[in-house]
């Protein structure tokens, strides 16, 4: 009962409190420890910065799960009334729904002032060069950034988390943030490549997940798994084809790839619905999760014989 307990908790503090600020926030610590590795690794040649960045790559991954297990542990041995509150506190920094609603819902916001601001606004979202993007071009990277970050920022952490516990959700979220410095196609082609695949590896179940919770009524899984086939990523086109299907729009990146080709651009409109679509599947993500650790709980309880 105590992970589906701390899964409710946590998702009331991320929908009250958002984001601690970086200074405070564990993720933020991971990354500033995982650069210089990282650029040590990059300076290498080819073959000594595919061992150095897997080598660190695999460090960082295992510290962050030891510290998750051991904490795990702590909790276990100490009092419900105290073990749930920690455990949610936690497992929060692993989730951020609330930041990425509010940072795409500001995209619109600042669109109203001009199209530079709507630009700087996407800039904070996403790697992509956005300075050539007209108000359509912005809107879809904001919705593409919505339906791929729902999977990495809240679907994978709460699914890893009913799986193996803040161990997994820790992992994933250090898995993640490696794939996000490191995982790109240019100087970081070698060291990067571990992040990559591993990130690819543990998304891959979680992102037709979060295409179902974004799209629960899709029946043509054929069409979707057509269109999602048609960005460079295995995982993060599904959610993104999800998102485009579902609200009827055209998605892209100039030159890579277009979803839903023959739909039209996307409006003020379609991304104030492409934010009701993600609360709404952020709510039935956070039920599915609670309802699977509940399963779980009873499984153990009946084959103990005793609480879980």
């Amino acid at each position: 009962m105590l992970a589906a307990g701390a899964i409710a908790l946590a998702w009331v503090l991320d929908a009250r409190l958002g984001e601690p600020r970086s200074a405070w926030h564990p993720v933020a610590w991971f990354g500033r420890l995982a650069a210089p590795l990282g650029h040590a690794a990059r300076a290498l040649p080819p073959h000594g910065a595919l061992w150095a960045g897997s080598l660190a790559w695999a460090g960082l991954v295992a510290m962050v799960i030891a510290l998750a297990w051991g904490l795990q542990l702590l909790l276990a041995q100490a009092p419900g009334w105290l073990a749930l509150p920690l455990l949610a506190l936690a497992l929060k920094p692993a989730l951020s729904w609330r930041m990425l609603r509010d940072e795409v819902a500001a995209v619109e916001t600042a669109l109203a002032c001009s199209l530079d601001a709507g630009r700087t606004q996407l800039a904070r979202l996403c790697s992509r060069d956005v300075r050539a993007l007209d108000e359509a071009g912005v809107r879809e990277t904001a919705i593409e950034t919505l339906g791929e970050n729902f999977n990495d920022s809240l679907v994978a952490p709460l699914f890893w988390f009913v799986v193996a516990g803040l161990p997994g959700a820790w992992g994933w979220r250090a898995v993640n943030t490696l794939d996000a410095m490191w995982g790109y196609r240019n100087s970081w082609e070698w060291a990067g490549k571990c992040a990559a695949r591993a990130d690819d590896l543990l998304a891959w179940l979680p992102a037709r997940l979060s295409a179902w919770l974004l799209w629960p009524a899709c029946t043509d899984w054929r069409t979707l798994r057509r269109e999602a086939a048609l960005t460079p990523s295995p995982n993060g086109g599904w959610p993104m084809a999800a998102m485009a299907l579902r609200l009827g729009v055209r998605l892209g990146k100039p030159g890579v790839y277009t979803l839903n080709a023959t739909a039209p651009a996307p409006s003020a409109q379609a991304l104030a619905q492409a934010l009701a679509t993600g609360r709404h599947a952020a709510w039935r993500a956070f039920g599915l999760a609670l309802l699977a650790a509940l399963l779980s709980s009873f499984v153990r309880i009946s084959l103990s014989g005793g609480p879980a």
